[in-house]
């Protein structure tokens, strides 16, 4: 069966690298094209970008020419898109309009009422909301969109306790620096340090959970009746987010209640190849999830949680950017693939 093919927007920059290892190999897609800025245009990939990743730059992929973030210049039947917010503003419609499926890592659409922001674990019903989408843009295409990294961590954690009838969330977010890309925090600003302050993440933090886990109606998404409170803060770890969470419950479960609904959870999506066995691996030891020792699990698609007391309290932790970024898009993607949407 030919592969699908894929091309990624905004290429060099950290989570169009991890789009491109994501893809590298990948059963049902293969990239034709790499799209990046009018600087990087033309040149070859390998020219490009400064590979930052521990895993070796693809040989294929080096030798690949980058084009213009431009459809009549991208060879692709979906796209992925890394790019500036700003810049997926304007562009990632464009695509929509000329029949692109797009998958997109960005901040620009997710609150948009016609647009699925998707974490195929916990809404995958969202899907339908793409039709209305279609017919009142006219599209050929569509755009779908990924959460914010905090977001998907202490989301995906959440699902399985939405049966308890959530009313309040607390988080404290402890944020990597590859999170504000390769050049994003100077080393002598974060080096020994803590930052109490990321510039909007705070907002999309406390809007973007209500969205995932709210109900599709038939024409938009209701959102889920509870309120989220963040405090986000830079931390001087490379990769992986950890989060302190406080939920208070209608039904008020007991810690081993909360524990054993995250065990049980089951979102049934082992058929996606980047969908991990476990979408939330329950940690028991005292001082876990830790990033260093947890970030890769599931080919760090996983979500650790741990430290689960009364009140309720818990620690999560995932891989900001797989889990955060790029991997959620390709699982999004593998996700339209199955429902015959590709």
């Amino acid at each position: 069966m030919a592969k699908i093919k894929a091309g990624v927007l905004g290429a060099t920059g950290a989570v169009g690298q991890r789009f491109i290892e994501g893809l590298q190999n990948h059963p049902w897609f293969e990239i034709t094209s790499i799209a990046a800025s009018e600087r990087s245009a033309g040149k070859k990939y390998k020219e490009a970008a400064r590979w930052r990743l521990e895993s070796e730059l693809p040989a294929d992929v080096a030798e690949m020419t980058v084009v213009n973030v431009d459809p009549k210049e991208v060879d692709a039947d979906i796209v992925f898109s890394a790019l500036p917010a700003d810049e997926a503003k304007t562009a990632e419609p464009e695509f929509a309009a000329a029949g692109f499926a797009v998958a997109s890592n960005t901040s620009s659409y997710r609150m948009v009422s016609d647009v699925p922001l998707l974490i195929p674990e916990c809404n995958y019903e969202h899907l339908d909301l793409i039709k209305v989408q279609q017919e009142k843009r006219g599209w050929d295409g569509y755009l779908t969109t990924n959460p914010n990294c905090t977001t998907i961590m202490f989301t995906l954690a959440l699902k399985p306790l939405m049966k308890f009838g959530i009313q309040t969330v607390h988080v404290a977010s402890m944020q990597a620096v590859s999170g504000a890309g390769y050049e994003g925090v100077p080393s002598m600003a974060i080096l020994g340090n803590v930052i109490p302050y990321i510039g909007g993440e705070e907002e999309k933090v406390e809007m973007e959970p209500q969205k995932i886990l709210g109900a599709f109606d038939g024409a938009k998404i209701v959102p889920a009746d509870f309120s989220v409170s963040a405090s986000c803060h830079r931390v001087p770890v490379m990769d992986g987010h950890t989060e302190a969470v406080w939920v208070t419950m209608r039904d008020n479960p007991t810690p081993k209640e909360v524990r054993q609904a995250m065990l049980d959870f089951d979102p049934g999506l082992r058929d996606l190849p980047t969908s991990p066995k476990k979408a939330l691996i329950v940690k028991d030891e005292v001082d876990r999830p830790q990033p260093r020792l947890d970030r890769n699990r599931g080919n760090g698609m996983s979500v650790s949680v741990g430290r689960i007391r009364s009140g309720i309290r818990f620690i999560a932790m995932g891989h900001n950017t797989v889990r955060g970024a790029a991997g959620a898009s390709i699982l999004n993607a593998e996700l339209l693939h199955k429902k015959g949407m590709l």
